[in-house]
């Protein structure tokens, strides 16, 4: 199984070494050769198998030679063993023919986990084998910071630095990435948001004398395994419902675009999702590129959905790949327009392309909050904030086929908007009952690239 790079200048890589190199070294984002089918019959064998089965059954094709089938089944096994819930993604009916898929069921209560648990695993496995370490660098609007130290806490050959934009994620966010006491892990509170973050980030990985010396590494949705993982919860829901002889669509609360590529990819496999719709906030990039035809940022408005307050989204980049007839110098130039002028056109073909793979909506404030408290009072059920985003459009774009709507984080991450819209606070889980009286531990960061580079050679064990 080989994978290339959406810019078409870096080395052709297996599936361990592009999920240890994260970012490829042109500054494109790896994506497999070529997206194995699944036959109907084998994914409606799907149907009533545990979790961890369907997964290890979709994720196989693409891991080519890199782990044996024991070693794959013992990593998966180990990466969903503190999932709340049995079923680990429970499928739930809120209306009429309108279903949630509850992915806040994992350690840090957010669909990271789906992700970040099984990576942590694979990255430790393949470390060892190689005799090893690597310093994880990684960038966050709220949910990946947390699920990334909850991941490699405690791991002997691997050192993990989160950047999160200071103020503008929520306390419960901010305490799960502040609270661990392993040395291994550090919280840098960055001043800027989200965009400085990844900008941040990015550059790092472009500087290839660093990357090479502290041998760096990524575990933000730009690593391929982060999508791949994101692909099962798409299979086994639909299946639930009666794929592959029923079509379903897909409502996805993105900003940075990760989850619904991953909903792409178990299309392509072969999933017959009829649509995939883009839900975004006030930071509406995405609805507006593909309404408009031009990718352009503008300044990131603070919301009550910080996970999805992005103009910059880079799983984008792996859509544009694939609309451009996967013409690695195409998308370097648009990228290239990006970094130089903050926009971009997409070329027409490109554009027609996209709009007939997603269909997109945007919510406002207002409207969230109301999402959130109609729910509440038609169902009984609270949602986080970005959920209530998703359900908002969702319920616009109902169709013939179920929807499934992404429930994308528990609201006890988000109590005060979640208190506002319906009058409860919701409470956090037993397991973190205390987080509020935990020690916090984190370190005010500026917004520069060599003070950074500065702090993560000095902190980096050795």
């Amino acid at each position: 199984m080989q994978y290339v790079s959406t810019r078409g200048q870096a080395p052709v890589l297996s599936f361990e070494e592009a999920m240890l190199s994260g970012l490829a070294r042109d500054g494109g984002l790896y994506v497999p050769r070529d997206v194995p089918a699944m036959a109907p019959d084998a994914m409606a064998a799907l149907a009533g198998l545990s979790y961890e089965e369907a997964a290890f059954r979709v994720m196989r094709p693409f891991l080519g030679e890199s782990f044996a089938e024991d070693e794959l089944h013992e990593i998966i096994a180990r990466a969903y063993a503190g999932f709340a819930h049995a079923a680990r993604a429970p499928i739930t009916q809120i209306g009429s023919n309108h279903f949630l898929l509850e992915l806040f069921h994992g350690p840090t209560l957010a669909f990271k986990d789906f992700a970040m648990q099984l990576i942590g695993q694979l990255f430790q496995a393949a470390l060892a084998r190689r005799g090893q370490r690597v310093t994880i660098v990684g960038a966050t609007s709220g949910d990946t910071g947390s699920a990334a130290i909850e991941a490699f806490r405690g791991l002997d050959n691997v050192d993990v630095f989160i950047l999160f934009p200071e103020g503008r994620v929520s306390e419960v966010q901010r305490r799960q990435m502040t609270t661990p006491g392993e040395a291994n892990v550090h919280a840098l509170a960055l001043d800027g948001d989200f965009d400085d973050c990844q900008a941040r980030l990015k550059d790092m990985f472009n500087d290839f004398a660093f990357r090479d010396e502290v041998r760096l590494a990524g575990v933000n949705s730009i690593n391929w395994a982060r999508v791949l993982a994101q692909v099962v919860y798409y299979v086994t829901s639909a299946v639930s419902l009666g794929a592959p002889h029923r079509a379903v669509d897909f409502t996805v609360p993105t900003g940075n675009f990760g989850d619904i590529y991953a909903g792409t990819i178990a299309r392509r496999m072969g999933l017959p999702i009829e649509r995939l719709v883009i839900a975004t906030n006030q930071n509406d990039i995405l609805h507006r590129a593909l309404e408009s035809g031009v990718y352009e940022t503008r300044g990131v408005a603070p919301s009550i959905s910080p996970s999805m307050d992005i103009q910059v989204s880079s799983n984008f980049e792996r859509a544009l790949f694939d609309a451009c007839g996967r013409d690695g110098a195409a998308v370097a130039q648009l990228m290239d327009a990006l970094r130089d002028t903050g926009r971009f056109a997409i070329p027409r073909g490109a554009l027609q392309y996209l709009r007939e793979l997603y269909a997109t909506g945007r919510a406002s404030e207002d409207e969230t909050r109301a999402t959130i408290a109609a729910i509440y009072r038609d169902t009984g059920r609270i949602v986080c904030p970005h959920t209530a985003v998703a359900v908002k459009v969702a319920q616009e774009s109902l169709g013939t086929a179920p929807m499934i709507t992404l429930a994308t984080a528990h609201p006890a991450k988000f109590p005060d908007a979640v208190e506002a819209a319906t009058g409860t606070r919701p409470a956090l889980p037993a397991h973190m009952a205390d987080l509020f009286e935990r020690e916090e531990r984190m370190t005010p960061v500026a917004n520069d690239l060599g003070a950074l580079q500065s702090l993560i050679r000095e902190r980096r064990r050795r």
